[in-house]
């Protein structure tokens, strides 16, 4: 099992947990408190973003999730 799991839940939000560091676009990282779990928002409404905050039980948000396998990736083509 990996050290870092993370649960897309349905009509919710991205759960992580396990071993983990979440930093923003500069690297810089969050403080989390020594949470060994954390959910990140999915609907885009939460007043505490990237957190979830629960503001998809009340927005309408929808998303059923079920695990499917990606197609392989494609070559990038050579530069010039």
């Amino acid at each position: 099992m990996a050290a870092t799991r993370i649960t897309v839940m349905s009509n919710g939000s991205i759960r992580v947990e396990g071993d983990f560091e979440i930093v923003d676009q500069e690297g810089r990282p969050f403080g989390l408190g020594g949470r060994p779990r954390v959910s990140l928002c999915r609907c885009g409404h939460s007043s505490n973003k990237p957190f979830c905050d629960s503001t998809h039980k009340t927005c309408g948000f929808e998303s059923v999730i079920v695990a499917f396998d990606l197609p392989e990736p494609q070559p990038k083509p050579a530069s010039p």
